[in-house]
């Protein structure tokens, strides 16, 4: 049996990666001793053979990337499977891709035709990127990165400077949010302890926190408040499921924004 999220070394290896801020991530970029997943955050088995379907669902709720000539603003690339997906996508269609990360990860990123780098942290530290949005783009993607941004910056604050830069008709996915209370939900479920038991080889039932503030972690009241944020600044906004077949989708969920 593969190392699932829930088995005993998928919770040691996920532990190594927990509470990761962005000097962390930089560190990471240029450890010999990580894998292209560990430099991102993720323990190898989370991520091995899923990155084209995680693509896949990108493509399924970004609409405005099989629209030819578009300008993408990507935060957080990171430098496994996923950024190289959507620069081949991107080239195929003749986007123009900004790539907004730490210098050490963009480092590890190829170059091409319509791609710039730039190097910096979003929204108070990247004074290089205003010239490339200087008039919008029509796709951001913000992968598996609101919970870092979580832990050190306000993500109101995050989420308005993103919406400030969206052109009409644009899309914004904050996708793979780790929302611990739907985790609870899952656990509390008949599936969810099946899973837990299947997983761990135990008959115990797993250990589920209700009506507890889960301090630096991200929960219904933070999801909620991010899509009342963006409807009340006038764009539609949508809490989307992942496919099944992602490998944290009982635990993660994306959030689908747009300006009319």
């Amino acid at each position: 049996m593969s190392k699932g999220p829930d088995s005993v070394d998928g919770n040691r290896e996920a532990a190594r990666f927990a509470g990761l801020r962005f000097d962390d991530f930089r560190r990471m970029a240029t450890d010999p001793s990580l894998n292209m997943y560990e430099k991102i955050g993720f323990p190898k088995g989370f991520r091995e053979g899923h990155e084209a379907a995680i693509f896949a669902d990108i493509l399924s709720k970004m609409r405005v990337l099989h629209k030819p000539g578009q300008r993408i603003l990507d935060v957080g690339p990171g430098c496994s499977e996923l950024p190289q997906l959507l620069i081949n996508h991107c080239l195929k269609q003749g986007h123009e891709l900004i790539l907004l990360d730490a210098q050490e990860m963009l480092d590890m990123l190829p170059d091409g035709q319509g791609i710039a780098k730039v190097c910096g942290r979003f929204p108070d530290a990247c004074p290089d990127l205003t010239p490339h949005v200087a008039d919008g783009v029509d796709g951001i993607i913000v992968y598996s990165v609101l919970q870092h941004v979580f832990l050190e910056a306000n993500p109101f604050v995050f989420l308005d400077a993103l919406m400030a830069l969206l052109r009409p008709g644009g899309y914004l996915l904050l996708g793979d949010v780790p929302n611990v209370s739907k985790r609870h939900r899952f656990l509390s479920s008949d599936a969810g302890i099946a899973y837990h038991q299947a997983y761990l080889r135990t008959d115990g039932l797993p250990e589920v926190k209700i009506n507890q503030i889960e301090h630096g972690r991200i929960t219904d009241a933070i999801v909620l408040g991010l899509v009342d944020r963006a409807r009340t600044a006038g764009f539609d906004a949508f809490i989307l499921p992942q496919p099944d077949e992602l490998p944290m989708a009982n635990r993660r969920e994306d959030i689908l924004i747009r300006r009319p």
